[in-house]
């Protein structure tokens, strides 16, 4: 077998050229001077002979050609990185660390009950569990920053189980400006209040899911804080049918009447972020989410 002429190394290097804008931003990424990317980068074009990169103003941009390469590269990328975990799992036998990132919209007392069965299963690795909130679980699978991730969207490459479908639901306080409409809401009607959002807690290719479009909006860092908003009576929201329970049956919130799109489902699924390389405690974990019933149940967050 004939050794190839180009490294890993190299098209990794490239990668972050291109991934963080520059010479300059792939050095600060990668510890390296701009001058050691830029000899890299150098070297790999001379050893492929064909330009990868060209000038497009004061930036440098993949030349088609070089996009063809470079996603094919990408794909070695991950296999090698999927290969290094795995060797590091298997000479660990269990994972040291298991990071887990959940969707915010999942109910937070049945995380906390799945978190307890995983725990009783792996007491000696430590876990890391973060919320994400629209893409940042997808951004999660994509850039391999977490090993089990419950999303609302499997990105294509990836393989998902559906656990659970949460009912998002339009409330806000009784004594709303749109109760006093006394009449089905529209669209309309909407843009003109104050809608509470919950941030998008990606960064990559951010959503405004479940946003109107109105300029009014009140933008909130997660479900928690869009709940306190719409209590206070400051706007209105769709939130999930867990964390309404107690606040609907006693008065404090009430639906608001529209004529469509009163409610609307979102499915939660789980992933393994990189499976080939998946630990016990990372198995663990996917076989205690999978284990609870599906359909969400009221759950109280206390």
């Amino acid at each position: 077998m004939a050794i190839p002429e180009t490294t890993l190394e190299q098209w990794a290097v490239l990668a972050a050229v291109v991934d963080q804008g520059g010479f300059a931003q792939a050095g600060a990424a990668l510890h390296r001077s701009q001058s050691a990317v830029s000899y890299s980068v150098a070297r790999l074009q001379e050893a492929l002979s064909v330009p990868l990169l060209e000038v497009d103003g004061r930036k440098s941009v993949l030349t088609p050609h070089g996009r063809t390469l470079l996603t094919r590269a990408r794909s070695l990328l991950q296999e090698m990185q999927s290969l290094e975990l795995l060797a590091k799992s298997l000479k660990r036998g269990w994972e040291a660390e298991l990071t887990v990132v959940v969707d915010a919209a999942f109910p937070r007392a049945r995380l906390l009950q799945i978190i307890a069965e995983w725990q009783t299963r792996c007491p000696n690795t430590q876990l890391q569990l973060a919320d994400a909130v629209l893409s940042g679980a997808e951004e999660a699978i994509l850039d391999g920053s977490a090993d089990v991730v419950v999303s609302s969207r499997v990105p294509p490459g990836f393989l998902g189980d559906r656990l659970l479908e949460v009912e998002f639901v339009a409330v806000a306080r009784p004594d709303h400006t749109l109760f006093k409409l006394q009449r089905n809401l529209s669209v309309n009607d909407l843009v003109q209040q104050v809608q509470a959002v919950v941030r998008d807690s990606g960064s990559l290719h951010p959503r405004d899911e479940g946003w109107l479009g109105s300029q009014r909006r009140f933008t909130v860092s997660s479900m928690e804080a869009a709940l306190a908003t719409v209590m206070a009576g400051l706007a209105y929201a769709w939130l999930p049918q867990h964390l309404l329970e107690e606040h609907l049956s006693r008065g404090l919130l009430e639906r608001l009447p529209l004529d469509t799109g009163a409610t609307r489902n979102v499915s939660l699924y789980i992933v393994l972020a990189r499976p080939d390389s998946a630990g016990p405690a990372a198995r663990a974990a996917l076989d205690a989410f999978r284990r609870k019933p599906a359909g969400v149940t009221p759950l109280s967050d206390a």
